[in-house]
């Protein structure tokens, strides 16, 4: 018995040092300036990341666009330690104060640590630190990129208004802005207890009736931290089937049959109860150039298209620098594949 467990334990031993040995087997090397593996591991779990974000298994060809990418981002950053191009890591923490910034609209508050990492792990699958280091290269990698390539950069111009009326003209049609209502609203979530839950929900029923004054009372006490419900605004609501997706038939209908100033009775949603006051409604209308895209922005229609054509306008520009850029970098094979180590 003894001899048959140490040779099981043998063979576990000798696959995992051969699983080993393959994960730090290189995919590529690339050598610009210096010899730099991209190994098997490496190419792995970038695969695996593009996987899970995909919902799907890479084929071999993508596989293979996959280490082509990381081949470029290498041969750029090689690139530009040689031309002593840098990244500070004051540039990237106010890269990182950014996206903390969108946690903040999202949540009414600055993050804490905790929600901030588990907001990058959902987003990109890394912890922090190693989402640094990726933001770190492609820093890196944009600052090259405009190093060499400003000029084709800088040559993107603000679209015409002849350019923005054309387009107008051609997507008249899809202007539309939904019927909408903007509304208050006191939210009381399921947590833990929904019968705890449901409890604090009648008393604020009962407590505000259909009382709009009594309703901004309890608004205004809900932003207590010990008010044992939320409140705040709720933004605007279009009446379409992407929002009802979101916020739930019961709560659509509840919200569209309110007249502006009226206070709902209490709504059962997904996550929690709800009792909302409707402070804007707006019929559908047909957009003009000088009417507001989005409401609760000062963003016209103009301003859209405007923004949307220079975005295009800057895309096409991007990808003809990165091409050049690339193929420039690549001149001379400075790097090498090693095809019988991507079979896996």
């Amino acid at each position: 018995m003894k001899r048959v467990v140490s040779v099981i334990w043998f063979v576990l031993a000798v696959g995992a040092a051969g699983f080993s040995q393959t994960d730090l087997q290189p995919a590529a090397i690339v050598r610009l300036t210096k010899s730099e593996p991209i190994t098997v591991k490496q190419l792995r779990t970038e695969v695996e990341l593009m996987e899970k974000q995909a919902g799907r298994t890479l084929n071999a060809a993508e596989r293979r666009q996959v280490l082509d990418v990381m081949i470029n981002e290498r041969l750029a950053i090689q690139a530009a330690e040689r031309d002593k191009i840098t990244i500070s890591e004051n540039e990237i923490n106010q890269q990182i104060q950014q996206l903390r910034s969108v946690l903040v609209q999202q949540l009414g508050r600055q993050p804490t640590d905790a929600e901030f990492a588990t907001a990058v792990r959902n987003e990109t699958g890394l912890e922090v630190p190693a989402f640094r280091e990726q933001l770190r290269r492609q820093l890196i990698v944009q600052k090259y990129l405009q190093f060499k390539k400003g000029t084709i950069l800088n040559a993107v111009k603000t679209p015409t208004e002849a350019e923005i009326l054309n387009t107008y003209n051609l997507a008249k049609s899809q202007f539309v802005r939904p019927e909408s209502v903007r509304f208050s609203m006191i939210q009381i979530p399921f947590g833990t207890d929904k019968n705890k839950a449901r409890d604090t929900a009648n008393r604020l029923v009962q407590e505000i009736g259909s009382n709009p004054a009594k309703f901004d009372e309890a608004m205004i006490k809900g932003q207590s931290p010990n008010a044992g419900y939320q409140a705040g605004d709720g933004g605007y609501l279009p009446r379409n089937l992407q929002a009802q997706q979101i916020v739930g038939q019961d709560f659509m209908n509840a919200a569209f049959t309110l007249k502006q100033g009226e206070v709902s009775k209490l709504i059962e949603g997904a996550r929690g109860f709800h009792i909302i006051k409707v402070t804007e409604t707006h019929a559908q209308k047909n957009l003009e150039l000088d009417d507001i895209f989005q409401l609760g922005s000062r963003v016209t229609v103009r301003d859209y298209i405007g923004n949307m054509l220079l975005q295009q306008q800057q895309q096409e520009v991007l990808k003809k620098a990165s091409d050049e850029l690339i193929e420039e970098l690549r001149r001379g094979n400075p790097f090498q594949v090693m095809e019988n180590n991507l079979n896996w």
